[in-house]
């Protein structure tokens, strides 16, 4: 995927997920200007929270890394944000458009949460449940993004349409992963979509983000903390920024 990434992408960040096989290694040697930061916690909502804090382009495309979306058509998503839009999500359901992953079950859950939204919100989506999507980076703190799992996507659409922001549609074809298989399971997260939507359409103000630190994590920082307090005792102090 890396390789057919278009020229006028000038920063790729690569969120790492507690993997286990060369996919660092791999990508840099592609890609070596390539962005890798790690995730210390788990689920989809916060490698791309993750991704965000480290991007520094004016225009964010947000892209799986599975070969289910096709880095080609990134076109489509940068040049409406350059003719006036905050925030632009790809649809599988418009002319050009389309899907070769939708099980029947998966198609018929998003129909419904894409009925939902438009009835609760007063909109016209075609799509909801697709993660292909660019946004301008100054919007992103009006987003105040807060979900862990895939139900990420639905929150920062609902959150835009909250903020008042531009919004387009434009088609985007969905292919089957390369490789691997998918940690989406329909009912599960289909229900918290339902979940984010319901919440979104009655709290005004969005709840502040709560992560769960696992025992690893705070054994890291621990390891880091230890560096900082012998390092102040010889009277040498680390820079702030190494406890990030």
């Amino acid at each position: 995927m890396l390789e057919r990434i278009p020229s006028i992408v000038d920063e790729v960040i690569i969120v790492d997920g507690h993997s286990s096989d060369d996919t660092v290694k791999v990508a840099r040697a592609v890609r070596p200007d390539v962005v890798v930061v790690n995730q210390r916690f788990r689920g989809k909502g916060d490698a791309v929270r993750v991704a965000l804090a480290a991007a520094t382009s004016d225009l964010i495309v947000m892209i799986d890394a599975d070969g289910s979306m096709e880095p080609s058509e990134i076109y489509r998503f940068v040049t409406p944000l350059m003719n006036g839009y905050d925030l632009v999500k790809g649809s599988r359901y418009l002319a050009g458009g389309g899907s070769e992953d939708l099980t029947l079950l998966r198609r018929l859950g998003n129909s419904v949460l894409v009925w939902m939204t438009n009835m609760m919100f007063l909109v016209r989506f075609t799509d909801l449940c697709y993660g292909f999507c660019s946004f301008r980076r100054d919007c992103v703190p009006a987003l105040a993004l807060t979900a862990h799992g895939f139900e990420i996507e639905t929150e920062l659409i609902v959150r835009a349409l909250k903020a008042d922001l531009r919004i387009a549609e434009v088609p985007s074809t969905e292919l089957q992963r390369r490789r691997g298989t998918s940690n989406l399971r329909t009912f599960r997260d289909g229900q918290r979509v339902l979940r984010t939507l319901l919440r979104e359409r009655i709290i005004r103000k969005p709840r502040p983000v709560v992560d769960p630190i696992d025992q690893r994590v705070l054994q890291e920082w621990r390891t880091v903390a230890g560096d900082v307090c012998l390092a102040q005792a010889s009277g040498h102090p680390l820079e702030e920024r190494s406890l990030l």
